[in-house]
């Protein structure tokens, strides 16, 4: 297994030479987006209307942070199970999203999807969310405000640790 250093920018360039297992340290922005957010996007991509964020080139990272403590840009950022954004993800892989990050297994239509974009799903130690907010440089709300911790937030991560789940070319970590 191989350590990649990559900044989020590098994802749709980098994700061929990564390998199901290999480790890698991600900087770089970030979306959070969970169950009730992927719902709201996918309706807007069907719509036809603007995204919050553009999908092109794009992480996002299934967490619902916790408020920010004093001082800090950010709470408790753990990863949320993935096999809950499964029904949404296809699409947003198809319409530019590079990588997704979070925990657990995906279905069969979400890996064929990664492949079929040259994207990557990346896993995060679940747990452990109080240790992952301390990569997170910078949080700023940006969409679905109404979501209150569910809703979009841009995060700026730096040396953030994770796990190649499913890589571009049909490796899984979980088979």
């Amino acid at each position: 297994m191989a350590e990649h250093i990559i900044d989020t920018a590098q994802l749709k360039e980098k994700a061929e030479l990564l390998h199901a297992g290999d480790r890698v340290i991600l900087s770089g922005t970030v979306y959070t987006s969970r169950d009730a957010a992927h719902k709201r996007i996918v309706s807007i991509l069907e719509e036809g209307g603007e995204l919050p964020f553009s999908l092109d080139g794009a992480c996002i990272y299934y967490a619902g942070p916790t408020p920010a403590p004093e001082g800090l840009p950010i709470g408790s950022c753990g990863p949320t199970t993935s096999g809950r954004m499964d029904p949404f993800a296809p699409l947003l892989l198809d319409n530019g999203l590079a990588a997704m990050i979070g925990k657990g297994e995906r279905n069969e239509a979400v890996c064929e999807a990664v492949k079929r974009n040259k994207a990557v799903y990346l896993c995060a130690i679940g747990g452990a969310g109080a240790l992952a907010a301390k990569c997170v440089e910078e949080c700023e709300e940006i969409a679905f405000f109404d979501l209150g911790c569910e809703s979009v937030k841009r995060i700026k991560l730096k040396n953030f640790p994770l796990i190649v789940g499913i890589d571009c070319h049909g490796g899984m970590m979980f088979k």
